[in-house]
């Protein structure tokens, strides 16, 4: 433990503050709460009470010296809170510090100013006044300096949090490749190598072009639309080769269309549309995807003509984890799923 003697200690008596500084993309990440109104709603509070109290404890004739004085005090007052919204902007050491030695200068030089002028028993007789009203300002700074750094390292704290949990949420979906899907399609890509079947070629070109795709979702929380649609198809045509015609499929989505999203969520609403639509039917179905701009809004659909949505179904853990991990990377995005009469549509929003 640093002792209390040490510099690092004794310089804040001469130049206190935290010794944190932000870079202004820190700031415009976690500096963004507001001023609390609250303060300048107890600092007005006080001075309306204090009015009546300098005007009682006088007599008539001392009245407007006294408002004088109260004015001064309001000027104070002003500037005090004028300063503190400076430090809630930008909390740095070096700007509590100019405050606070630039107004023990302009106090000093105020009351050198009223004594050369006449009023030195006044300024003698408020003299305990002004010394503690510079020390509670200056410890109001520095509280609020302290309090300012720290509320904006928390919330950066909880930024760097929330973006690891997402690359996390990432990982885990990439990993949810489901195992079962890898094991049926080597299995069917062995058994046709073995009987000379001439789909096998086209197999492992798909699935390896579907296995280069993928790996990527291991390191990026987000990937252009059209790297996850190119996934998608390389997905389709390998349950394609294996379901043969119980699945058909059409994509609809335009090469030039901007987005981002985070990996594996069309694939995986795809892959639900399989599992719930098609795979259950004996002759099979369609799947449809498309996307589409809608002002500054991507819309992103996924249909197929299976039997649509159960009666009282809830989410599985898979569409659970997209909608997380959707609102994470993008809070305004919406993803609903409703019945298509036949079949069943997810419609996702960026």
């Amino acid at each position: 433990m640093p002792s209390l003697l040490s510099f690092q200690h004794c310089r804040q008596w001469f130049y206190p503050g935290p010794l944190r500084v932000f870079t202004p993309e820190e700031m415009a990440k976690a500096g963004q709460q507001p001023w609390p109104v609250a303060v300048d709603s107890y600092v007005a509070f006080n001075l309306l009470t204090l009015l009546p109290a300098m005007l009682v404890t006088r007599h008539a004739s001392d009245w407007s010296t006294q408002l004088q004085w109260w004015a001064a005090w309001c000027a104070l007052a002003a500037a005090t809170l004028a300063a503190a919204r400076s430090l809630w902007r930008r909390p740095t050491r070096l700007r509590l510090n100019l405050y606070c030695y630039g107004l023990a200068v302009v106090l000093v030089a105020a009351l050198l100013l009223l004594v050369k002028s006449g009023h030195r028993d006044r300024v003698l007789s408020e003299n305990a006044t002004v010394v503690a009203t510079l020390t509670g300002v200056l410890s109001a700074w520095w509280m609020l300096t302290v309090f300012r750094v720290q509320q904006i390292e928390a919330r950066l704290r909880e930024l760097a949090d929330q973006d690891a949990a997402l690359r996390l949420s990432t990982r885990l979906a990439a990993a949810q490749i489901q195992p079962h899907f890898l094991f049926n399609t080597l299995a069917s890509l062995q058994h046709w190598v073995d009987t000379g079947d001439a789909r096998a070629a086209p197999l492992l070109r798909d699935f390896t072009a579907y296995l280069r795709a993928t790996l990527p979702m291991f390191e990026r929380e987000l990937q252009p639309l059209a790297d996850e649609v190119e996934m998608v198809r390389r997905y389709l045509a390998i349950m394609q080769a294996r379901l043969g015609r119980r699945l058909s499929f059409a994509i609809a989505v335009p090469a030039d269309l901007g987005a981002e999203l985070p990996p594996g969520l069309v694939l995986t609403l795809v892959e639900n549309a399989i599992a719930h639509g098609i795979e259950p039917q004996l002759h099979g179905g369609h799947i449809a995807i498309a996307a589409a701009r809608a002002g500054d809004r991507v819309q992103i659909t996924v249909k197929d003509d299976g039997p649509g949505l159960a009666p009282g179904w809830t989410e599985g853990v898979g569409l659970s984890n997209t909608r997380r991990r959707l609102q994470q990377a993008c809070p305004t995005a919406t993803l609903t799923l409703a019945d298509a009469h036949p079949g069943c549509l997810a419609t996702l929003t960026l």
